[in-house]
């Protein structure tokens, strides 16, 4: 998807709920959250890409253990480790993440395409590609509507009114 995503996870977070979660782009919990791979415990081997996001976000040791051991971590033990990006409490959760979404879905849609890209890019790819990429959507998006709003929004000392264009 071309849009920034974001989870809000207001409790559990476990087998392919957390795998949908760690799909986002951005994950806030509760402080009452706990995230749990929950497959070891039944059986399971995993689903829906979380042993990929997982190992992402954590590394390849840490995500076999949370496997594994299907433990359950709480949400600030998740902050810690990198799988959740804020905990807010449990009364908060719903207007912060809100919030956040509010202000990405204000912002430059063309270029969060780009920076997308490029962020899933960097995952496999060498320095290399990804240098070249970068420029790439540099060049595009220093033709934009957006672009073009944000600097004479810099030099006008206001805020940016994107349009995605």
């Amino acid at each position: 998807m071309g849009k920034p995503t974001v989870a809000a996870l207001p409790g559990p977070a476990a087998g392919a709920g957390l795998s949908l979660a760690l799909a986002c782009d951005l994950r806030y919990a509760a402080t009452s959250a706990f995230l749990t791979s929950a497959f070891a415990r039944v059986g399971f081997s995993g689903d829906y890409g979380g042993s990929y996001f997982l190992s992402h976000l954590v590394g390849t040791a840490r995500a076999r253990e949370l496997y594994f051991l299907s433990d359950r971590i709480t949400a600030t033990e998740a902050e810690r480790l990198g799988i959740v990006n804020a905990v807010f409490p449990d009364d908060e959760l719903e207007a912060a993440a809100l919030a956040r979404a509010r202000r990405l879905a204000a912002g430059p849609a063309v270029a969060y395409r780009y920076m997308k890209e490029n962020l899933n890019r960097a995952i496999s790819a060498g320095l290399a590609d990804c240098l070249d990429l970068e420029a790439t959507h540099h060049l595009h998006t220093a033709t934009t509507a957006d672009h073009l709003e944000a600097v004479r929004a810099f030099v006008e000392h206001r805020e940016p009114v994107f349009e995605g264009r």
